[in-house]
């Protein structure tokens, strides 16, 4: 198996994670993390848009994989970036589990980002 569907499918195993994790896990104990479920919500939507793209992606139902590739790499720091701003917006409610939580998140899909840009620059 190419290298690049590897990384389609590992960018969707992890984005099912943080769906869940999101959706199911933090929204049921918020008060253990302090993130609002309004604000989980919507951030779990985002990571199954982006499981959806990444799968369809390693299926090979989406054309030009190298594209698709800088555009999911993106696409995820974008989504550190809105991560950290609710950090920042919502530091005082957040719980140390939480912070740690959000954190270790940003900087996994952050190094699996820059991992998908050098290879997507690699074509």
């Amino acid at each position: 198996m190419p290298f690049l569907k590897k990384l389609f499918l590992v960018d969707s195993i992890g984005a099912l994670v943080s769906a869940v994790m999101l959706g199911l896990v933090l929204t049921r104990f918020e008060p253990a993390f302090g993130m609002p479920a309004k604000v989980l919500y919507p951030l779990s939507f985002i990571a199954c848009i982006f499981c959806i793209h990444s799968f369809l992606c390693f299926l090979g139902q989406i054309g030009n994989l190298y594209l698709h590739m800088k555009i999911t790499a993106m696409a995820n720091l974008l989504y550190c970036c809105l991560t950290l701003g609710l950090i920042i917006y919502l530091y005082q409610k957040l719980t140390v589990p939480g912070l740690i939580y959000f954190v270790l998140e940003i900087v996994m899909v952050t190094i699996l980002s820059v991992i998908e840009l050098k290879s997507a620059s690699n074509q």
